[in-house]
């Protein structure tokens, strides 16, 4: 099934209900939308673009965005989403990869055959007849290790993902409202689907992107709002709350992933808003669907397991099974199968072969399921360090020092050290940088033998355009 079947389906029943708004401004109702994403498939076709072509997007957050992308979706044809904060030189190379045929733009973007957004407009076209092993949209991965990949996700993998929502992580009716304040070319634009289906609003915020009090202004005017946020957009929202005297008013569920949320940021986030918070965890080639942390469980203080199920990234989602490459109990790579799973990499079989071994995706990441199956995620597997032939798990040591109070953000790497094999070394955006004072802290919470042989203090730490700190950055300033 064509996911762009569910616009046309909820157009059809609940077309005079608004749908698109750019920030307060009411833009289209469903059956708006759906005519628009019609008329723009008939664009597409009048330019050649057969079932199966890829079309980029090369755009801020915008209403046009999801017009574009259900309209390539109506057409048959793949949807290439490219990060607006990538540069041109960047995107060139997605587009090419992808054999991209025509890019949507936003204003100001560069980009092969562009053309701009919301331009393309012709006679509406029935939306074509896709099977859900054909190919929607190719993500193409952060690329913090090379050159990004493209990760196949089919129209069976949008509708399971999609399915697991409401179940796993947020109910949504159509009282709602979808605020895209992280990338529609990312994880935000992933759950799109399922607000479409269930015929809620839906916010492009007038900055395009991520502005801490336009999300809160915009919440107390749509709400209920629910949103995707990267971690270190979730600091930035509750720190603006609380300098605002704010408690999120209108902020229906705020689903976090796409990085490490340490427990004291989380615990502080549910003091100062509420049960609002959801985390998930998944991976481009298994889209927002491997495990979900439930509100109750992020807000619950009275399990006598609370404080470690908050450090976990929740349970299997419900159409995916999860596993460990090791013993009960032990640490060893996730793997997950599912209907949510990649087939593979975009013409990568050598990736593909090394990603997907019978049936199951190698994530590269570390962890440990508990008895209750709740997941612990320790690091990417390339990130555990090996001093004195012992692993040492960076997160671990991490939210040791981020319970310090001079310390606002850290990163922690391994360098290569002839006697030890890896030292630990700890970069830190503190207050005040005192070794002594932050080896004292380590000492109290972790083993000796984990504690940072080394702090590097920087005014920032290096992110890449999703907010997820750049190791291999940290790794060569040693």
């Amino acid at each position: 099934m064509n996911i762009a079947v569910w616009l046309a389906r909820t157009a059809a029943v609940r077309g005079d209900t608004p749908a698109l708004m750019l920030g307060d401004t009411h833009v289209a109702t469903y059956a708006q939308f759906a005519d628009r994403a019609a008329r723009l498939a008939g664009g597409l076709m009048a330019h050649g673009i057969a079932p199966g072509a890829r079309v980029g997007i090369f755009a801020k957050n915008a209403p046009d965005y999801l017009i574009a992308m259900f309209g390539i979706w109506w057409a048959g044809a793949v949807a290439v989403p490219v990060n607006a904060k990538l540069h041109p030189k960047e995107a060139a190379f997605i587009l090419s990869d992808a054999g991209a045929t025509l890019c949507f733009t936003g204003k100001g973007m560069e980009a092969p055959n562009a053309i701009a957004m919301g331009s393309l407009s012709a006679d509406p076209i029935p939306c074509a007849a896709r099977d859900p092993s054909d190919l929607a949209w190719l993500f193409y991965t952060s690329g913090t290790t090379g050159k990004p990949k493209g990760v196949q996700i089919t129209h069976g993998m949008l509708a399971a993902t999609s399915t697991c929502y409401p179940i796993d992580v947020d109910p949504v009716t159509p009282q709602d409202a979808a605020l895209y304040a992280a990338p529609m070319s990312h994880g935000a634009g992933v759950y799109a689907p399922i607000h479409v289906r269930m015929g809620a609003r839906h916010i492009a915020p007038r900055s395009g992107g991520f502005d801490a009090g336009e999300v809160l202004d915009l919440s107390k005017t749509h709400g209920p709002t629910s949103m995707f946020l990267a971690p270190t957009m979730v600091h930035r929202l509750l720190d603006t709350a609380k300098a605002r005297g704010e408690t999120g008013e209108g902020i229906k569920t705020i689903v976090y992933g796409g990085g490490p949320m340490y427990r004291a940021d989380i615990e502080e986030a549910v003091r100062v808003m509420g049960p609002k918070f959801v985390q998930i965890y998944g991976q481009g080639e298994c889209p927002m669907a491997i495990t979900a942390l439930s509100r109750a469980d992020v807000a619950d203080r009275s399990h006598p397991n609370w404080a470690h199920r908050l450090l976990s990234v929740g349970r299997a989602q419900s159409l995916v099974e999860v596993a460990i490459d090791a013993p009960p109990g032990e640490i060893g790579e996730i793997m997950v199968k599912g209907a949510p799973v990649m087939p593979g990499y975009w013409q990568n079989p050598t990736a593909t072969a090394a990603t997907l071994k019978d049936g199951w995706l190698l994530t590269g990441d570390v962890g440990r399921l508990d008895p209750d199956g709740y997941l612990t995620l320790q690091d990417r597997s390339k990130d555990v360090i090996i001093s004195g032939g012992t692993n040492i798990y960076p997160r671990e040591v991490e939210e040791a020092l981020l319970t310090h109070p001079s310390v606002i953000e850290v990163s922690v790497v391994g360098r290569p050290s002839a006697e030890w094999g890896e030292d630990v070394v700890a970069f830190v955006v503190c207050t005040d940088l005192d070794e002594a004072a932050l080896d004292a802290h380590c000492l109290d919470a972790i083993a000796r033998f984990k504690r940072p042989k080394t702090y590097i203090a920087l005014p920032e730490l290096p992110k890449n355009n999703y907010g997820k700190v750049l190791k291999t950055e940290l790794r060569k300033r040693l």
